[in-house]
């Protein structure tokens, strides 16, 4: 059985090491010397580039608090007409990729748009003779950013609300509090540790957001580690680049944990009958209806809508060879993400299971760092480790005079694939610490009674108890790679395209609707994910 935990504990440190070695890897590039390209970005373009991203982040930030927080507490406090509907259609901006909400934003408010002309035939002005707001600004990408990424807070702010304590709220009534005093006295504070939660969650999306930003010619940090890279071929300088966010996201998960340090909330729950919620009537009815339902309505229903049309009038350029090959170049790379994952989520989880320890934790704690990291930063690391792996397989193979195989990794789609193992291994390592959680520790040790070894205990006792935990683990890591778009414009191989890269080149040519059909799948595939997450808070509720 020691000889068992002993392969277990290596498998589980190696897989660790394996996973935070692209985060190790670009601080060892960025404190190396500092070339030309990094001093000439340093002293021209990257104090606008920084002021850009804090700026975008904090206007994403306010803006998500202004749409999630109502939204949450109306759904958990009010009774409404199609609440149920609500409750989860508001989540659904979230599978919306915001580069496509963009595009269609200016093909609506452009000039030539529809809304612009429909203004002109009412009104009879000419060009020139009235004002209209440009969308392609800095205030436009946050808008865009702040409609999908709004969920995150309205998510964790309505299970928080959810959770709250009925007799505080039965007390505030008694004590002849109206719904506005109710919600700022007493929710409101009980869900700041929800709403931190929440806003790192968008700032970090908001800081490695490429594909939103670029659409819309706003430069920001991420913007300039893809043009160093592909623009200077310089590694060096992307990745100090890289550092630098690394170094912003590590502060505001920080800064999220400092001050939520001495809050400490405790609510007894007990069972009641009585529905607390608030009954709305009249104009506050309809308007809370109008908010709600006007949010789902721009934010995803009008432009999957616009998808869907654009679908059906170039159905016959967009079913082509190249979409059934983008289509299955995903299909492989996610579904071998998915699997690769998985399987290190077992190891790791088990491991922590047979052996509970502080080594143990910390394997899996770095297994699961990937995730914080944003993907075109990440892409970086991953492309340092495996350039490295390159040389040395080429300085071996030339030592025993095999010939130079050549880029063996960084020219394959083991770069891409290793990338999104990294990115998303903390999905399914959670998913299975939830599922784990739930065996008994009896099993374990009647296993062990009956003659069990390590192995035989992890396939034939818990894999058949956890197999649902892994199962949507595996999907949820398959679907998040089929999305993502930073690391796979960084780290494709050549003449190599996954659907994302194939609709966001499509849009960055204002060509999306020649790319529409693929979008609406990237949508409808990014709403499973969605409805696990809705339906597992409606069982705990």
């Amino acid at each position: 059985m020691k000889e068992k935990n002993s392969l277990l504990k290596t498998s589980s440190g190696s897989f660790a090491l394996l996973l935070v070695l692209p985060i190790l890897a670009i601080f060892y590039t960025a404190i190396g010397e500092t070339d030309e390209v990094f001093s000439h970005l340093l002293s021209t373009v990257m104090p606008t580039y920084a002021y850009n991203t804090v700026v975008l982040v904090v206007g994403v930030m306010a803006l998500t608090l202004l749409l999630g927080i109502p939204s949450a507490w109306l759904m958990a406090m009010c009774r409404l007409p199609s609440e149920k509907w609500l409750q989860w259609a508001l989540v659904l901006p979230l599978a919306m990729p915001g580069y496509i909400i963009g595009y269609i934003f200016t093909d609506w408010f452009d000039f030539a748009g529809p809304i612009q002309i429909f203004l002109r035939d009412i009104t009879g002005w000419g060009p020139g003779e009235y004002w209209f707001p440009d969308i392609r600004t800095l205030a436009g990408a946050t808008v865009v950013l702040a409609l999908v990424l709004y969920p995150y807070v309205y998510l964790l702010c309505r299970a928080a609300f959810m959770e709250q304590n009925v007799s505080l709220l039965q007390s505030a009534r008694l004590l002849k509090c109206s719904p506005w005093e109710s919600f700022r006295r007493i929710s409101l504070p009980l869900v700041r540790p929800s709403i931190a939660v929440g806003l790192s969650l968008v700032a970090m999306e908001t800081i490695g957001d490429f594909g939103t930003v670029s659409y819309f010619a706003v430069n920001t940090l991420t913007t300039a580690v893809y043009d160093t890279w592909l623009g200077y071929s310089n590694l060096n300088a992307a990745a100090k680049i890289s550092a630098i966010m690394l170094l912003i996201v590590i502060l505001l998960l920080s800064a999220e944990r400092y001050s939520r340090r001495k809050q400490k909330l405790f609510q007894n729950q007990f069972s009641s009958n009585e529905d607390f919620r608030y009954v709305l009537t009249g104009w506050k009815k309809w308007l809370a209806l109008l908010w709600c339902w006007g949010l789902v309505g721009i934010a995803f229903i009008l432009p999957l809508m616009q998808l869907c049309i654009y679908s059906y009038k170039y159905f016959e350029q967009s079913w082509t060879a190249e979409f059934r090959d983008y289509a299955l170049n995903s299909l492989y790379v996610s579904v071998s993400a998915a699997v690769i994952g998985v399987t290190v989520a077992l190891i790791v989880n088990f491991y922590h299971r047979v052996s509970p320890s502080k080594l143990s934790a910390s394997f899996m704690r770095f297994s699961s760092l990937g995730y914080a990291v944003p993907g075109t930063v990440l892409a970086i690391g991953v492309m340092v480790s495996v350039i490295f792996l390159d040389h040395k397989v080429n300085d071996v193979a030339k030592a025993m005079e095999w010939g130079r195989p050549g880029l063996l990794f960084s020219g394959s789609m083991f770069a891409l694939i290793f990338a999104l193992v990294v990115r998303f291994s903390a999905v399914a390592i959670g998913s299975i610490e939830s599922s784990l959680s739930k065996v008994s520790p009896s099993l374990d040790m009647a296993s062990k009674t009956m003659g069990c070894n390590t192995n035989q205990m992890l396939w034939r006792v818990h894999f058949p108890l956890i197999k649902r935990g892994a199962l949507i683990a595996a999907l949820l890591v398959f679907i998040e790679s089929m999305k993502e778009l930073n690391a796979a414009l960084l780290l494709r191989p050549f003449n190599f395209e996954t659907l994302a890269t194939y609709v966001y080149n499509y849009a960055s040519d204002e060509h999306l609707e020649l790319a529409a059909m693929p979008a609406v799948l990237l949508v409808l595939v990014g709403l499973v994910p969605l409805v696990i997450v809705n339906r597992s808070l409606e069982q705990k509720h």
